[in-house]
């Protein structure tokens, strides 16, 4: 459907994260989500697919998820956006990350600061923005059409962790339950890490959170 992003992925890092470039399929302008580390290899998808990126979104700020928004950002010259709640964790990245014995690079500063409802617009596409507290205090995921790229606050059988500092399960949950379970079942749940699945799938499976839809 020409209302629907076109979708590359990168798994970068040592933690694998899912890096995403989504696409415009009619002005190939292009968002990328998550350039966690690998600029290089993110920047080479991003060329063989012929797309202009215009726009670099942490869906929060750990280290694993922001170490290639500097070779991103200098590459393209996109603007940066994050979730105003989670700039302190990404300018405490490389901190964070000397914690697990990794290196990180700093990122540089955001453009933009993000709030819950915002709408970012990528050629003819829009993303909303999701405000999902718990993982960290600003996580966020990004709906747009039936994609929704969930960051670390759903995946395929699981959910994100909360024991990190601004970690809150509770909000995780109810996050979960009332921002997620209402979108179409079909939905594409595109996850910070492993596997695609969808909303339908989570609901029915998921060990910590299905059956607790509204």
């Amino acid at each position: 459907m020409s209302d629907q992003p076109l979708i590359a992925t990168v798994v970068v890092g040592p933690l694998q994260v899912n890096c995403y470039v989504a696409a415009c399929p009619k002005t190939r302008e292009a968002l990328v989500i998550d350039p966690g580390d690998d600029g290089d290899r993110i920047l080479e998808a991003i060329h063989s697919a012929g797309w202009q990126v215009v726009r670099i979104v942490n869906t929060h700020g750990h280290f694993d998820h922001i170490g290639g928004n500097r070779a991103v950002v200098e590459a393209t010259g996109a603007e940066l956006l994050i979730h105003e709640l989670d700039l302190p964790l990404m300018e405490k990245a490389k901190v964070h990350a000397q914690l697990y014995g990794l290196p990180a690079e700093p990122s540089p500063p955001p453009g933009r600061l993000l709030k819950d409802g915002d709408s970012i617009a990528i050629g003819e596409l829009s993303f909303e923005v999701i405000h999902l507290p718990g993982h960290s205090p600003g996580g966020i995921a990004l709906l747009s059409g039936l994609h929704l790229f969930a960051g670390d606050v759903l995946f395929a059988g699981s959910i994100g962790r909360t024991d990190l500092p601004g970690g809150d399960h509770r909000a995780l949950i109810d996050g979960i339950r009332k921002r997620l379970w209402c979108l179409p079942g079909e939905t594409i749940v595109h996850p910070g890490h492993g596997p695609d699945t969808t909303i339908a799938r989570e609901m029915r499976t998921n060990p910590y959170v299905a059956g607790m839809a509204d």
